[in-house]
């Protein structure tokens, strides 16, 4: 995509072109005729277009080639050349995407500007775009725990074919990293990741952020279905897209085109889809917010993302990829971490699962003072009251039970806390805190703490919980 191909159907001036390009270094094509043009544009698109308006004994003239052109490649620019210009066609010319309009017989420094021009202002586009796309969130994945290696491998199986995923899990949990993780090992990893922030679009203009419009007064303006041909279209929150535009991605995903705001051209793209959600679709489904038949579309590989609470053993490794995260973004100092703090937010609850953590790590190291390890006072802990940090604080249900009674329920919450803590590892947990295996198993079974496979990992719950699911 870095030659020029001249369209014009009088042979002379086509060979003219071609022989004043090569001299200035430019690799050129020709055609003489619509079919000729649309052929090797379709087989190899150019990286520029010469292209006369009128056409002796073709399908199409340049107007419609330029349409079809913007259509289907729309960063080819495109210069139109005309003996019969006048100045209504040069402005239906730049109003369907042209880069500029020339009028024959043309002055051949004014058609090397141009082109320069043209082809400079093409790359910095695409510069800008690739620029965009590597500053837009990094795919790699951080973890050690089973639930972590499970998800990673049901990654990698789909990593590989084109088929459409969802991806399910709470807010913050990592969703769009495991879709960037999808795209960056695809073979479509060269292509652009775009991402449609469902919730936060206003559903009026929802359509024409995805379709893109054109008009007589605005021209020709791309949707992010455009900008994504090639690659990945991420639909996050795909819950919160109104059910009007629902219909219509529907048969976007059906036929691989749709029709720009406002335009009557069929626009054709080649797209992946990746979508996630925090909510029940089929709960969704039931309410008449979201419809089945895109919902099946969408769901062909569904891949659940586990909270923060079921990777809990991860949590020291993602605080020290963010610590050096901060430092190469914010040049924020790189600290280690104190097990006592390690520890004290492997117990702490995480509504906004990663997402929070991460904050959380560059609040400290923002307000921290010096470089020492992190400490576990400089968390937050809803239990803090000042005094002496060795004090245990009950809540108001615990400091009225029996003592017996008292004890069995902090057993049971501390044990929940560190088996959970240590990845459902029985010998790790009997190790730190301080019992034999044995021992430990049947303080469990006393206390009715089970562990069993949850997002694959071993996850610890009371074993009334298990009978009522």
């Amino acid at each position: 995509m870095s030659d020029i191909l001249i369209v014009d159907d009088e042979r002379d001036i086509r060979e003219l072109v071609s022989d004043i390009l090569e001299d200035e270094g430019y690799a050129t094509r020709l055609a003489g005729t619509s079919d000729e043009a649309m052929a090797q544009i379709n087989s190899d698109p150019p990286g520029l277009l010469i292209l006369d308006i009128w056409l002796k004994d073709s399908n199409m003239d340049g107007i419609d080639i330029l349409k079809a052109v913007k259509r289907d490649n729309p960063d080819i620019p495109v210069v139109i050349i005309s003996g019969h210009g006048n100045i209504e066609i040069a402005v239906a010319a730049i109003k369907q995407g042209a880069y500029d309009f020339i009028e024959k017989p043309f002055n051949i420094d004014q058609l090397l500007v141009v082109i320069r021009r043209a082809m400079e202002t093409s790359r910095l586009r695409r510069e800008n775009l690739n620029l965009k796309r590597q500053g837009t969130g990094a795919a790699q994945m951080v973890g050690q725990s089973s639930a972590f290696r499970t998800l990673v491998s049901q990654l990698d199986k789909v990593t590989k074919s084109n088929g459409r995923v969802m991806l399910t899990g709470p807010a913050g949990s990592g969703k769009e990293i495991a879709a960037r993780y999808i795209h960056a090992n695809s073979n479509r990893a060269n292509g652009p990741f775009v991402t449609v922030n469902c919730a936060s679009i206003e559903p009026e203009r929802m359509e024409e952020v995805l379709f893109g419009r054109e008009g007589a007064d605005r021209g020709v303006e791309p949707g992010l279905l455009e900008e994504a041909h090639g690659g990945v279209i991420y639909f996050d929150e795909v819950a919160d897209m109104p059910l009007g535009t629902q219909s219509k991605i529907l048969r976007v995903l059906v036929d691989q085109q749709f029709q720009r705001v406002g335009g009557n051209d069929r626009v054709r793209v080649d797209l992946r889809v990746i979508s996630s959600t925090n909510r029940d679709l089929e709960g969704e489904i039931s309410a008449g917010r979201f419809r089945q038949e895109l919902y099946h579309r969408l769901n062909v590989v569904p891949i659940p993302v586990p909270s923060l609470e079921e990777r809990r053993e991860d949590i020291p490794v993602l605080a020290s990829h963010f610590i050096e995260m901060c430092n190469d973004t914010q040049g924020l100092p790189v600290r280690a971490i104190s097990e006592e703090a390690a520890a004290l937010m492997q117990t702490m609850i995480w509504p906004g699962n990663v997402r929070q953590l991460k904050n959380l790590i560059e609040r400290v190291l923002i307000l921290g003072d010096g470089t020492g390890p992190i400490e576990a006072r400089e968390l937050p802990s809803d239990h803090d009251v000042g005094g002496d940090d060795s004090r245990v604080v009950l809540s108001g249900a615990m400091a009225s039970l029996p003592l017996r009674e008292a004890r069995e329920a902090f057993e049971r919450e501390y044990l929940l806390t560190q088996i959970n803590r240590f990845g459902g590892n029985i010998s790790r947990t009997a190790s730190f805190v301080g019992m034999e295996r044995s021992a430990l198993h049947r303080k469990l079974k006393s206390l009715g703490v089970v562990t069993s496979n949850k997002a694959g990992a071993r996850v610890a719950h009371l074993e009334d919980e298990e009978a009522d699911a």
